[in-house]
């Protein structure tokens, strides 16, 4: 017989509902008596409001703090730096590849691209890097979900898109990249390929559903990561990015920044005790800062 049932709120596109079904598979597994429904929840992101912060999870967000769900699944990239008071990861499961891809006609490369070859994006941090690579190519900004995206290549309206590996991996996608870049090329976006698991502070019952996925390693280089954003500012302009692993006790935070013309940009790296992966991650900023300037 099963027990109440969890209501599960997510967005509503292709991609969120593959890696929250794929959360739940999770769950159902640890738990097979409880009962997972989902609700789908548009928010202001999806309505083409992209620009503000924490687009693709307030409404989200402020349904479960109104107790009409009880999980939210999120790409962890979407949260901003700080969550709202009352909510709290209740578990982050081990993140998926944080490469990203190449997605263009078949046997194109990056290297191959021809001169001027219009490269399509919504990325600054993609960009910026992108152009210490190849700066003869056309970076143009484009939008919408990941089908949208690889219809421009087939259509012919770019030559080649940029996208999280993550995503394309979940969905069964991955046939369409033409090449992974290596993360020296292209430092991920903060949380890139990880997923949040977002519950009501002492929400204990959902707590013990949830945590038996939480995974410490990825945790700990997310809050890094995380971290590193808040120090520099939530809602930046400026292109960043930074990319944490764990090893053992050790911790090592990579870091990108750039100026806003994406031209003038620093990289750089720190390693520490896990114990101390904030203020790793805070020194680190202070670092590329200092080089940005100097």
């Amino acid at each position: 017989m099963k027990s109440q049932k969890v209501i599960v709120g997510t967005r509503g596109s292709k991609l969120a509902l593959t890696q929250s079904g794929q959360v739940i598979k999770l769950l159902e597994h640890l738990h097979p008596n409880r009962d997972f429904e989902f609700k789908i929840i548009k928010t202001s992101g999806d309505k083409g409001n992209i620009t503000e912060v924490g687009a693709f999870v307030r409404e989200i967000e402020h349904e479960l703090l109104n107790k009409e769900i009880d999980i939210a699944i999120h790409s962890l990239k979407d949260l901003p730096s700080d969550s709202p008071e009352g909510l709290i990861f209740g578990a982050i499961p081990e993140r998926v590849d944080v490469r990203e891809a190449l997605i263009a006609q078949t046997g194109v490369t990056f290297d191959t691209l021809p001169k001027g070859a219009k490269i399509g994006t919504g990325s600054l941090r993609r960009t910026a890097q992108l152009k210490q690579l190849r700066p003869d190519l056309q970076f143009v900004h484009i939008q919408g979900n990941v089908d949208t995206r690889i219809g421009k290549v087939d259509k012919g309206e770019v030559d080649a898109i940029i996208l999280a590996h993550a995503g394309l991996h979940r969905m069964d996608l991955s046939k369409r990249v033409n090449q992974l870049f290596k993360i020296e090329e292209i430092l991920p976006a903060v949380g890139q390929g990880a997923l949040a698991i977002q519950i009501r502070d002492h929400d204990e019952t959902i707590l013990n559903i949830v945590k038996g996925i939480d995974h410490l390693p990825t945790r700990k280089a997310v809050e890094a990561e995380r971290q590193y954003l808040k120090i520099i500012g939530g809602g930046c302009k400026l292109p960043y990015a930074a990319y944490a692993t764990v090893k053992d006790d050790l911790i090592t935070i990579k870091g990108v920044l750039s100026d806003e013309s994406g031209n003038n940009l620093v990289r750089g790296e720190i390693t520490g005790s896990i114990d101390e992966h904030l203020q790793l991650a805070t020194n680190l900023v202070s670092i590329l800062r200092k080089s940005l300037q100097s």
